[in-house]
């Protein structure tokens, strides 16, 4: 069998689900645009730059999710699934994972940005596993900290680990192990699989690309 992983901003999405959502709460008016924003905007640069604290990102990041009821985020994320993600979503990114499910290939998105934002978009690509950081949650309410470990740079290498041992398989017992990513931060799995490709890849990835001569793939248009 053969293992196909798949990063998801910037990747299977021609943009980040994770700023997108912020943002779309501060346009909706849920979020107040003078003290949010610009915050959402220094945390995405950090992680462009590769500076990124991922516990100081995600206390910023899933402090919404605790302050509003579940009906009302479910409601908003519908809303959030047809203006923003919809048209992030291109006819290239659909076919690439399609044809890796058609192959029989255990598929899987592995993504920073949290599972409440990224579960729909899985569902929406038709990929049933989804390994992304998990919001904390009690009594059927969001706490805004973090379940486990955040799955982010070598915390992706371990969250995959986790998600192979549940499914009883380890990485080398694959034929082929596939990643897709745009990013350097994604540099700890791309190195471990057999399969590394880069998806419109950042600047330092694409040069990293280059030399380690992986393959460099678009799925923009």
């Amino acid at each position: 069998m053969r293992l196909a992983l798949f990063d998801l901003d910037n990747t299977l999405l021609a943009g980040d689900s994770d700023y997108e959502w912020g943002q779309f709460l501060v346009d909706r008016g849920v979020l107040d645009r003078a003290t949010y924003e610009a915050q959402n905007r220094a945390y995405f640069e950090q992680y462009v730059a590769g500076t990124l604290d991922i516990h100081e990102y995600l206390g910023f990041a899933l402090r919404p999710l605790a302050e509003h009821a579940p009906e009302d985020l479910a409601r908003w994320h519908g809303e959030f699934m047809r203006d923003r993600i919809a048209p992030m979503i291109s006819a290239a990114a659909r076919a690439l994972v399609r044809r890796h499910l058609e192959r029989g290939d255990l598929c899987a998105i592995v993504t920073a940005t949290n599972s409440f934002v990224t579960r729909p978009i899985a569902r929406e690509f038709g990929v049933s596993h989804l390994i992304a950081t998990e919001p904390e949650a009690h009594g059927g309410r969001f706490t805004g900290r973090v379940a486990g470990t955040p799955c982010f740079r070598e915390g992706k290498v371990r969250r995959l680990e986790e998600w192979l041992s549940g499914q009883q398989r380890a990485l080398p017992e694959f034929a082929e192990s596939s990643f897709y990513s745009d990013s350097h931060n994604d540099l700890p799995l791309l190195e471990l699989v057999t399969r590394p490709v880069a998806v419109d890849p950042d600047e330092q990835l694409r040069a990293e690309a280059r030399r380690r001569r992986w393959e460099v793939i678009s799925l923009r248009g």
